[in-house]
């Protein structure tokens, strides 16, 4: 089983603009025609339910959304470009691995959340005719997409979760509850990943899910305790069994509720059910009260349970049924999606010298010079123009640029 992935997620850029001029036979007035770039494709991660895994990403470790189509002339606008669906189980949650910060996650059939937007489309020098500039020669390059590295961390979705030791019992516990038919054998660590089945009682169904064997350390990787007790915190509700038969059965439950609480988001405040298995065994059927006593007073009370014969088993998940019922579902949560920082696109950015050439950070700026056709002398003092309305040109001018200076606006080099 594969839970845990990590891939990078590029969206496309957006298309040019065009710089472009109706010339037809006996039309003695053109003008501007220039359309605009297409937007670039986004990347969406969208929920679906019939996948369980994300074994289908372990081979491929980037996504990219299509680049938008350039703008052409006679006010042809680009295509957009495809956004990009990457389908993930239900109950994954998307992080933005660079950052460590939680993107949202899904819990639904077709969820979609964007994540990485596809770059900004350039506008043709159609967009810049103005009264007072009726031949523009300028156009915008097509802005970049996003490029985002994310961490993708499936929690299987279950309602219940069977925590414990091994050899407690979850297997059999989970087989005479259900139809699942989980692994059972009488050595340690049996089952090796999550296991699922679904509970019928009366007209409701939830879904109950195995947890493999927990030991002491359990949250520091002590076993394989770390791998899946992730699965545990997505959850309503906990069935903590204990073997009958262990010496210290309140040890024994002392233990896992402590490797609960060390591993934290919201484990240890979780409701559960404490459970005694194995009250087939005579041995277990005759200290009851002892163990009873041994635990202490709970809420609810202690069940004893024999999950070998199904003894009990039904009105534990009758309990289990009713409890669910009158707690809320889970929702959602999808935090505001922070932005990959980019070069401010108002004011005049940042300018820095490097050996002789000054370098001008700033994201309008570049996509303008990017876009413009800078061979026509028209083009070159309606940049400048436009740097000016940017603040662009007097930043230069602090930073000690003067007439003559070879400038960096982007990927563009140009004479000041």
């Amino acid at each position: 089983m594969i839970d845990t992935i990590t891939i990078l997620v590029c969206a496309g850029q957006g298309g040019d603009g065009a710089v472009s001029f109706r010339r037809e036979k006996n039309v003695s007035k053109g003008g501007p025609n220039g359309g605009n770039g297409g937007h670039g494709g986004s990347v969406y991660v969208v929920g679906s339910d019939q996948i369980t895994t994300l074994l289908g990403y372990e081979g491929r470790k980037e996504f990219h959304g299509d680049n938008g189509v350039s703008g052409k002339g006679k006010d042809m606008y680009g295509k957009k470009g495809q956004d990009r669906e990457l389908e993930v189980p239900v109950g994954t949650e998307v992080w933005d691995d660079k950052e460590g910060v939680l993107l949202g996650e899904v819990l639904e059939r077709a969820q979609r959340m964007e994540v990485a937007r596809g770059g900004a489309g350039g506008r043709g020098n159609a967009s810049f005719a103005t009264a007072t500039q009726r031949v523009p020669y300028i156009a915008e390059k097509g802005g970049a997409g996003e490029t985002r590295k994310l961490r993708l961390e499936l929690k299987l979705m279950a309602d219940v979760g069977i925590v414990g030791k091994p050899n407690a019992g979850k297997s059999t516990l989970l087989g005479a509850a259900s139809a699942a038919r989980a692994k059972v054998a009488s050595y340690p660590f049996t089952t090796l990943e999550p296991e699922l089945g679904v509970v019928s009682v009366g007209w409701q169904s939830f879904v109950l899910a195995e947890i493999p064997g927990l030991i002491k350390g359990a949250h520091q990787g002590v076993g394989l305790g770390q791998e899946f007790l992730r699965h545990a915190t997505r959850t309503r509700l906990l069935i903590h069994l204990v073997d009958g038969s262990e010496e210290d059965v309140a040890g024994a439950v002392q233990d896992i509720n402590e490797e609960l609480k060390a591993y934290g988001a919201g484990l240890e405040s979780k409701p559960q059910f404490l459970v005694v298995n194995k009250v087939d065994m005579p041995v277990v059927a005759a200290q009851q009260e002892a163990i009873t006593a041994a635990l202490g007073e709970v809420t609810p009370p202690v069940q004893f349970i024999s999950a070998a014969t199904s003894g009990g088993v039904g009105a534990l998940m009758k309990l289990a049924a009713s409890m669910l019922n009158e707690m809320p579902e889970l929702e959602a949560r999808t935090n505001a999606i922070r932005r990959i920082l980019r070069a401010s696109t108002v004011g005049p950015g940042k300018v820095s010298k490097v050996g002789d050439v000054y370098v001008v950070e700033n994201v309008a700026a570049a996509r303008l010079a990017g876009g413009s056709d800078l061979n026509a002398w028209a083009g070159r003092v309606q940049l400048k123009a436009q740097l000016d309305r940017l603040g662009v040109s007097r930043a230069l001018e602090r930073a000690g640029c003067e007439i003559g200076d070879i400038v960096w606006l982007g990927d563009v080099e140009m004479e000041w």
